[in-house]
Formats: structure tokens, C-alpha cells, sequence
């Protein structure tokens, strides 16, 4: 299977004294995503202050679907450590992670000055309007924009977190628009079958194609006018209850054109590709997660969550 996440191939640039902050203060929260994901996190200096933090799986052979979670759920948790009410050290500075641009940099970003913040990030990063600070840029809020869940923002540091990350609250990360990828045409059908899935005993399971026609690349797409090729791919859900709620919220992501993309193939490394979103499937029937495969008990409550980030639900 093809996967493109550039996030967990580059990992996360972090300022060495916050990664130290994010070790001391949340280790137990740590050890939950090395064991759920069954991931070491390798750490390499790459500038004096700067860390890079990188998912590894353990497993024979590499597993990139684990790494990507693994990754995501890290970014997960040094958001909510920088929104928090802890302090974190005075050498606080400003943060980028790599494919994710300054959406969560600290000082001197979108073209606000820092010189009204303060040392802690603590303070006036919560969002809450008596701090009055912007909770990205750390600064005082300029062209204040609050949305339904109650955050508040400056209106150009808010655009800037759209363009990279979607419409996406970034501190509770409810969905506040509808998300839109650049999948190619395509279509998906499904059939149902008698036969269990490793895992799921007693009832059937559901059997999805997906079709992606090869054609030209759209404005939206790496190369437009160029040519992608397309692909045929499968993917495995049990035939119960929650099953075919996935399959629903699966049919709706694939509507708005959030399953697939055009790029660089990870397993080949051939460019103008239709690869796999950051939506992970299980093309395997058995085999378990290294091989993409069942029994995984808990990846259906994994995509759900994926989904969700991307305000399917």
C-alpha cells in the first residue's frame, strides 16, 4: 500500500527545551502513543536549540501507517502542552514543524511582533478572551476572529492555519468549514460477503473498491496538465454495526475527495501517482497491521478518529 504522509517522513523540528519539557512533563502520555502505535521516537540534533523527533516503528519491516498515527497523535500533544496553563521554561522560542509550516510557531510569526509577549507560554496562550493574546502568534490579537467553538484568533494567523492545515480549529480541532482534497475522479462501490475477518467473528465482511482513472492533473495537483496514472485499490471493513458506520463516513470522505491523492509513490518512488491520503484503509484481510491487515482491534476507532480531524462524522 502507498502512503503519503510527509509529516511522519520528515518528523517534527522542535526547540530542544520544549521536546525536554514535553518528555518531563506529559512521559506517561508519551509511553501511551510508543505502546498503542508500538513506536520509538528517535531524536537527532539539527541546529543548536532545534530537535528533530522522528516515529519508528518496531516492528519487522516498518509499518508507515503506525508511524503516521504515531507522529500525529505526538503533534496532538505539544499543542495541547503549548495551550495549556503550564509554564514552560524562559528559553522559550519559536517552533516549526516541518510540513506543517508556522501554524503553531511561537514568537515573530505571520508577521506579528512579539515584543508585548510574555516569556511563558502559559499566559495568553489559552485563548480565553481575558488574556487577550492570540493563542498561534502569542501576541495581541489583531482583527480578533472568533469561531463557534469560542477560540479566538488573529484573522490572518487563522487564514494561515487553513491554508496549511484545513479548516481546523487549531486548539480543540473541531472542523469549521467542509473540508475539500484533490482526489481525482473516481468512483467507489462495495459488496458484502458471508466470510469473517480475522478478529471479527460472527459476521461477514464488506469488500470496497475503489477506481481512480488515469487522466490530467488539475490546478489542485503537483503538476497540472501533466498526467497521473490512475489505480485500482481495496479495502477491507467487518460487516457489523460499526463497520458500516465507517463505511458511511468513508463513502462521505470520498465525496469530498479526502481518500486520494496525486503525488510521489512512497513504495516505488514514482512521481504523478494516485497515492493514499492520510486516511489509512486496510487493503489486507489478514496478516495484522504490518501487513495493513486484520486482526487490529482498535483501527476502527483509529479511522474514526481520522475522519473526525477532517470533520466527517
Amino acid at each position: 500500500m502507498t502512503i503519503k504522509d510527509d509529516l511522519a517522513d520528515e518528523g517534527l523540528n522542535i526547540d530542544e527545551d520544549q521536546w525536554k519539557n514535553l518528555k518531563s512533563s506529559y512521559d506517561n502520555r508519551l509511553i501511551v502513543i510508543k505502546d498503542k502505535f508500538n513506536v520509538d521516537f528517535k531524536e537527532s540534533s539539527i541546529s543548536e536549540g532545534k530537535v528533530n523527533v522522528k516515529p519508528s516503528y518496531k516492528g519487522h519491516g516498518g509499518n508507515p501507517a503506525m508511524e503516521s498515527h504515531a507522529v500525529r497523535a505526538l503533534l496532538r500533544l505539544y499543542q495541547k502542552m503549548m495551550t495549556s496553563s503550564m509554564p514552560l521554561p524562559p528559553t522559550y522560542r519559536a517552533t516549526r514543524f516541518s510540513g506543517f509550516e508556522d501554524s503553531f510557531t511561537g514568537a515573530g510569526v505571520n508577521g506579528h511582533s512579539t515584543k508585548n509577549n510574555k516569556e511563558s507560554a502559559g499566559e495568553g496562550a489559552t485563548g480565553d478572551s481575558k488574556d487577550d493574546k492570540c493563542s498561534i502568534c502569542l501576541s495581541d490579537f489583531t482583527n480578533k476572529r472568533q469561531l463557534k467553538c469560542k477560540h479566538e484568533f488573529c484573522e490572518e494567523c487563522l487564514q494561515n492555519a487553513v491554508k496549511h492545515g484545513g479548516p481546523i480549529c487549531p486548539i480543540c480541532k473541531n472542523v469549521f468549514g467542509v473540508m475539500k482534497g484533490n482526489q481525482p475522479d473516481g468512483k467507489m462501490t462495495w459488496d458484502k460477503y458471508q466470510s469473517s475477518l480475522p478478529g471479527f467473528p460472527g459476521c461477514g465482511h464488506i469488500s470496497i473498491t475503489y477506481n481512480i482513472p488515469s487522466g490530467k492533473q488539475t490546478e489542485n495537483h503537483p503538476k497540472p496538465g501533466q498526467y497521473h496514472s490512475g489505480a485500482v485499490r481495496h479495502a477491507y471493513l467487518p460487516d457489523n454495526k460499526e463497520g458500516n458506520e465507517v463505511l458511511l463516513l468513508l463513502k462521505k470522505a470520498f465525496d469530498q475527495k479526502l481518500i486520494f491523492t496525486v503525488g510521489a509513490s512512497r513504495t516505488t518512488g514514482m512521481d504523478d501517482m494516485v497515492t493514499w491520503n492520510d486516511i489509512h484503509h486496510k487493503t489486507s484481510i489478514s496478516g495484522g497491521p504490518q501487513c495493513y491487515g486484520y486482526p487490529d482491534e482498535n483501527y476502527l476507532s483509529r479511522v474514526k478518529e481520522e475522519l473526525k480531524a477532517k470533520g466527517i462524522q
